[in-house]
């Protein structure tokens, strides 16, 4: 009995020590499992700071991941990292670095420019009653005109009436004849039709109305409502204005400085006969010719380098042999279509030129203050300007602001003191489309 009951014991405890070692063992094969199962990572052999829990692709470059080895230690080298980033964003090159140029530079600026009538000397024809045009004789605008050419014959109920009245004052009352003289005289009607008047004691109902300058003559609605004006920044172009008729009108010069010019190009005058002006109503203007005035558009940025007298050579585009010099007269800021712009006036005074015609100007432009870069090392992304520098032996993409060209440097208007510049930006340019600016450097 004592021998079996040993037995029992003995049986039970090895049953026991049996469950304890296999509950172990299970957990530790669990344990084991799980470490083994944490083990399966994955990286890129080229950008090992890349991790992933699943196969994939690398973001940076797009190679394959690979499963990463648990029993060596990941170490990143940050000399290598750096030289592990895209070609937008970063590039390594043996292109030699430059450094941007200061201090006072003399630049010659081409600028456009086109030969124009001179305001100040043109004049117009106004009717000083209202009437009829029985007869014109000016077809087209910018038909040649000489003084004291007749231009139109008009008729006027009005000045008939006053006609009449002159007539029963130099029959009934002498001492009013002056008075009554005068009185057509201011109406537009030259003396001697006013003596002939009271001499065959007829009436005139046609009165001719004369050129009262020599130039080129212009219709005044197609001055207003031709929808073919020129307008543009190369072009800075007068207006016509004023009143003035000889005969039926008087003269006048007016000095508008608007920049609206109408074509030279002739067409068809828009009056006809029969048609009524009112008193007072401008129907011509007369551009004289005697001096002319070059007008030439210059860029904003230039503006605080002109002024007025300052020296400038201009010639006809294409004929640089007839150089000549000359100096800015007027400098007018103008806003046109959406744009700001300069224009330089340059009056003339017996020349060859004609009106229309284009030209082309040079005027020295001193700079202080500014760098300078050739224009091969900057690279133009659409509106932006990009630079290369170079630091730690990488070119590093870079926006700055520009500012005008010359004679092949580009104005820099960004402090890049101290820069290391690339000397040629297109060798760095991977794709133009993909170039990553890091920052904007600071002004």
């Amino acid at each position: 009995m004592r021998k079996n009951y040993i037995v029992k014991i003995l049986a039970v405890s090895l049953l026991a020590s049996l469950s304890l070692f296999s509950c172990k063992d299970k957990a530790g094969g669990q344990s084991s499992h799980a470490g083994h199962k944490q083990a399966q990572q994955y990286t890129c052999p080229m950008h090992p700071q890349v991790i992933r829990d699943q196969p994939g692709t690398c973001p940076i470059c797009g190679m394959e991941l690979v499963l990463k080895d648990s029993n060596k230690e990941l170490v990143v080298d940050s000399s290598v990292t750096m030289l592990t980033k895209p070609t937008n964003e970063q590039v390594i090159a043996s292109v030699p670095a430059i450094k941007a140029e200061t201090g006072t530079r003399i630049s010659s600026v081409e600028v456009s420019g086109r030969i124009t009538y001179d305001t100040r000397n043109q004049t117009s024809l106004a009717s000083r009653v209202s009437g009829r045009i029985e007869k014109l004789l000016v077809k087209y605008n910018y038909q040649p005109v000489r003084k004291g050419q007749l231009i139109m014959e008009i008729y006027s109920p009005d000045l008939a009436a006053v006609q009449r009245e002159l007539l029963f004052v130099a029959n009934s009352s002498p001492e009013m004849l002056a008075g009554a003289k005068q009185r057509l005289i201011l109406l537009g009607m030259p003396a001697n039709q006013v003596e002939r008047v009271i001499k065959t004691g007829k009436i005139l109902y046609r009165v001719p109305v004369y050129s009262n300058a020599d130039g080129y003559i212009l219709d005044q609605a197609a001055l207003t409502s031709s929808p073919a004006a020129v307008t543009g920044p190369t072009m800075g172009q007068p207006v016509a204005g004023g009143s003035g008729m000889e005969g039926m009108g008087s003269g006048s010069s007016t000095g508008n400085t608007s920049v609206t010019q109408p074509v030279t190009t002739p067409t068809a005058v828009m009056i006809r006969e029969g048609q009524y002006v009112n008193a007072g109503q401008t129907v011509f203007t007369i551009y004289q010719t005697t001096n002319l005035v070059a007008e030439f558009a210059f860029l904003p940025s230039l503006s605080p380098h002109l002024k007025k007298g300052q020296k400038l050579l201009f010639f006809p585009a294409g004929n640089k042999t007839a150089i000549q010099p000359a100096r800015l007269g007027l400098i007018e800021p103008v806003f046109r279509n959406g744009q700001n712009f300069l224009i330089g006036r340059v009056y003339l005074e017996k020349n060859n030129l004609q009106v229309g015609q284009l030209l082309t100007g040079i005027i020295p432009v001193v700079y202080t203050g500014n760098w300078w870069l050739p224009k091969r090392a900057v690279w133009r992304l659409g509106t932006k300007s990009v630079v290369f520098r170079k630091n730690n032996g990488l070119y590093t993409p870079m926006d700055i602001q520009t500012g005008i060209e010359s004679e092949g440097f580009i104005q820099i208007i960004t402090d890049v003191a101290g820069w290391q510049i690339a000397s040629n930006a297109a060798y760095l340019v991977d794709s133009e489309s993909f170039i990553k600016v890091n920052g904007k450097a600071k002004q």
